[in-house]
């Protein structure tokens, strides 16, 4: 696992009145690290680090290669603005690319962009590797302990 140059970075934010307001998740050479920091009501950084397995890695990889968002380009996409901003950076076999696009609300931005099929990619790969990240946060940790 240590040699394989799969890599996965997603970071979605903004700066607003509450401060730098973000949530990212990075996967490298086994570890996966998650950070969520939402200064809203006066909540603290959160940060998760643990090590998956090479059968979780092989689920990750999967995920990726199926959607086919390596043979997406963020041109025509909305740039980042004053909502805040989303970036996806990706090494899988010889492919490494990175996206940055605006905060997507729903999929009513996606159809109307300027490349609704890319971006409608972008839009569900995303929330693929947000539920499989959440749950495995949730099964490795209690957020809120009882």
């Amino acid at each position: 696992m240590a040699q394989d140059p799969f890599y996965l970075r997603y970071y979605v934010g903004h700066s607003g009145k509450h401060g730098h307001e973000f949530l990212e998740f990075e996967y490298s050479q086994g570890r996966l690290r998650y950070a969520n920091n939402s200064n809203y009501r006066k909540e603290s950084l959160i940060r998760k680090e643990m090590y998956i397995s090479n059968l979780m890695v092989k689920e990750l990889k999967r995920i990726v290669e199926a959607s086919d968002i390596t043979k997406e380009d963020d041109t025509n996409w909305p740039k980042r603005n004053i909502v805040g901003r989303q970036e996806l950076e990706i090494r899988i076999g010889n492919d490494h690319i990175a996206f940055e696009t605006a905060k997507i609300g729903s999929l009513v931005d996606v159809n109307e962009s300027e490349d609704p099929d890319g971006l409608r990619v972008f839009y569900y790969l995303v929330q693929d590797l947000k539920c499989l990240i959440f749950s495995l946060i949730s099964l490795h940790f209690k957020i809120k302990p009882i």
